[in-house]
């Protein structure tokens, strides 16, 4: 920890930044960087990335794009790196200039970074945590709203920090949803108020180990002071002394503060609860944020009840994508479960939920990938069956439910096997489940 907070340089005019990546945050960055002045070099290996109206745009822009595999020569002479969420630090790091980096003449920069290098003076409201980020910053948006405030609501939810600096506006508080990605490299982000739900064994595909993991999301509290505020689970209180927080720190757990609550299971009461003490420190009165998640909906993939038919509920938690998330999905059943699994599996231990797939579970259905995982963790235990696509794993399903049922997609991986992210998963069940006879 440092003794106190800053905020990192912006780029001068003139000064090369290579953006790794050409995602949406990736794009934003290129934007910026371009408006600020910088030489702009954007690096994909994809070449469907970049639309033709795109590459067209950031040709006239005077922007270096270059479509290949990534060599130390595309990094030569750059003052930032500036990598997308979800390229590991360690595949880039062997082709940058070792002796520019250690003498910090060279930084490599998550896209929430550069961007926040821009603020003013604008207060933000982080979230991190391995699951329920994003149904917290949307609850915690909806509080502050509630209360007459102007948010810009962003960051790992959808819309990149750098496009709202692109816009010129300004908003009261910034509610940004922040990645363990992200937070490897953030290297001054300093929120007035960071919240870390949770942590449990998440992308270990990407990190090197769960220590590595955990040492990322605690960066968030890495700038902050007395003056700030950090949330978190109770159950990290210990984690909280570790690392030293000098923030003021609130300790919570899920309650019954909400009961006109719309979201189902108790670690959506545990998300609200997080979302009311992180909108406190702004002056959110109780009555305010009480109404703000009466009103509030759940989120597409987070537990969304898509239709009810025959008496059999059907839910689609496509964003469950690891064994955690399924083990908060089944607390949150209050019915029994025909379970839909499957996909391109991150690591965790599935044997661990044995107990609660035999009190709950009454069948499951894998569809995909990562079969043998499952299988051998569940085989014997519950009646289990395979099938190379969601679609026959719903009709499997479909035939075998009896009343009262629920038919719960929480596949526990993520989706690269059959989908392009969790949001198609969720999308193509959401179909197959409305088409029912």
């Amino acid at each position: 920890m440092q003794e106190t907070n800053f905020r990192g340089q912006p780029i001068e005019r003139g000064q090369l930044a290579v953006v790794l990546g050409a995602g949406r945050s990736g794009k934003a960055a290129v934007r910026l960087l371009q408006k600020k002045g910088a030489r702009v070099r954007l690096l994909e290996k994809n070449p469907g990335a970049l639309n033709d109206a795109e590459r067209a745009e950031f040709t006239s822009l005077d922007i270096d794009w270059r479509i290949k595999e990534h060599a130390p020569d595309d990094f030569l002479g750059a003052r930032f790196v500036v990598l997308s969420p979800g390229i590991p630090m360690v595949q880039v790091l062997p082709l940058l200039d070792q002796e520019a980096l250690a003498s910090g003449a060279l930084e490599v920069l998550a896209e929430m970074e550069l961007a926040y290098r821009y603020l003013t003076d604008e207060p933000i409201l982080a979230v991190t945590g391995t699951s329920g980020k994003t149904t917290t910053v949307s609850v915690a948006a909806a509080m502050l709203k509630q209360q007459g405030y102007s948010v810009f609501l962003g960051g790992n939810i959808g819309t990149p920090l750098s496009e709202y600096i692109l816009a010129e506006r300004k908003a009261d508080v910034l509610v940004l949803e922040i990645s363990s990605f992200q937070l490897q490299t953030c290297t001054t982000f300093a929120p007035r108020v960071a919240v870390l739900l949770n942590l449990s064994p998440n992308h270990l595909d990407y990190h090197k180990d769960m220590a590595e993991y955990i040492q990322a999301k605690f960066r968030l509290f890495r700038w902050q002071d007395g003056n700030d505020l950090a949330v978190l689970g109770s159950d990290l209180e210990p984690l909280a002394a570790k690392f030293g927080l000098r923030a003021r720190k609130v300790f919570i757990n899920d309650t019954d503060r909400f009961p006109k609550m719309q979201l189902i299971g108790p670690h959506n009461r545990f998300n609200c609860e997080a979302a009311w003490q992180a909108t406190r420190f702004f002056g959110v009165s109780l009555a305010n944020a009480s109404e703000a998640v009466a009103k509030f909906h759940p989120l597409p993939n987070r537990l969304e009840r898509v239709r009810e038919h025959e008496s059999v509920l059907y839910i689609n938690d496509s964003k469950s994508t690891t064994v955690a998330a399924l083990k908060v999905a089944l607390e949150a059943m209050e019915r029994p479960v025909r379970l839909l699994c499957g996909g391109k599996f991150k690591g965790g231990d599935l044997k661990s939920l044995l107990p609660i797939i035999k009190t709950k579970v009454k069948q499951v259905a894998l569809f995909g990938a990562a079969r043998e995982e499952f299988e051998s963790a569940w085989q014997g235990e519950v009646p289990i069956s395979w099938h190379p696509n969601l679609d026959g794993a719903v009709d499997e399903l479909f035939h075998a439910a009896e009343v009262g049922d629920v038919v719960l997609l929480s596949p526990a991986t993520a989706s690269f096997d059959l989908y392009k992210n969790y949001v198609e998963r969720g999308t193509h069940f959401r179909k197959l489940v409305e088409a029912l006879p």
